[in-house]
């Protein structure tokens, strides 16, 4: 969805941007194409294997952070305000390929899922040190599981006879309780609900747009790509109304008080063509707005 997020994102050549996760570096190539030697892109990624991928061009800076981090960075960089912010949700590639990070309920790693590395508290620890309640609760918000109770219950089971330490471990930790004809889909909810809590998802994704809006210049735009029902309402709500409640708030004379404006009224989906090329391009969602 590369294209339609050019589109989206409307860029002046002159202008300044910002790749909110920057991960392979594909979007920020891209931008730069379109930009010419007075625009501006700052790329920021949490993972420290994305700064190898960082294009050899004086036009860029990558910035080792979390997108919640995005307005005190740019700051840094004497930069207050800009012309399109892009977000590119979810996992990279590189991290669920690679075992040794513990995404993937396909291959066997360490139970990891830090997306940065810096981090003290791992999947592991989770699913090690959280109570039954907890776990329950994590699942059922994070992960809509409709049998959380039964998934916290096993894994707590499971962990009296032996630390649960890789992805395996957790696959079969729980494998009894997974409908069959649905074992993959249950897993891969299992293992969201674990990795949003590891890193905060949600909540950073809250920090970032509610930046976006005071950062923007007006006509900039804001571009992002969801992969799952908790992002996207987060971000549909917001450009509605700009709460994640959805309720939009209106002046003395009952206009409506918001901040952006829906560019695109249907959400962009990946063509057939893009999941072929990518099966886990299938559940990403393109939304776009403007700066009022």
């Amino acid at each position: 969805m590369v294209s339609e997020c050019l589109e989206g994102l409307n860029v002046k050549a002159n202008g300044i941007y910002v790749d909110a996760t920057h991960g392979g570096g594909g979007h920020s190539r891209a931008i730069l194409e379109k930009l010419d030697s007075d625009g501006r892109l700052y790329a920021f990624d949490q993972d420290a294997d994305a700064l190898a991928n960082a294009p050899d061009d004086a036009r860029v800076k990558v910035i080792h952070a979390n997108f919640r981090s995005m307005k005190s960075y740019l700051r840094l960089e004497g930069v207050r305000a800009v012309d399109g912010i892009l977000a590119d949700l979810g996992v990279s590639s590189h991290q669920i390929d690679e075992a040794s990070r513990g995404f993937s309920t396909r291959t066997d790693g360490i139970l990891d899922m830090r997306m940065d590395q810096r981090q003290e508290t791992s999947a592991k620890e989770i699913v090690n040190g959280y109570d039954e309640s907890e776990l329950r609760q994590l699942l059922r918000m994070y992960g809509e599981l409709p049998n959380a109770t039964q998934i916290a219950r096993a894994i707590c089971e499971n962990r009296k006879n032996g630390e649960i330490a890789t992805t395996s471990d957790l696959c079969n930790a729980v494998k009894r309780h997974l409908p069959k004809g649905y074992e993959n889909k249950y897993l891969a909810m299992i293992f969201q609900a674990i990795r949003i809590e590891v890193n905060g998802e949600l909540d950073a994704l809250k920090a970032m747009l509610e930046q976006a809006t005071g950062l923007l210049n007006e006509g900039g735009r804001l571009v992002v790509i969801s992969y799952h029902s908790l992002e996207d309402r987060l971000v549909k709500n917001f450009i509605k109304s700009g709460n994640f409640e959805g309720e939009i708030k209106k002046d003395f004379y009952g206009n409506p008080i918001v901040p952006l404006k829906a560019v695109n009224r249907k959400v962009g989906m990946p063509t057939d063509e893009e999941v072929m090329e990518n099966s886990r391009a299938r559940s990403a969602k393109l939304r776009v707005a403007e700066k009022i």
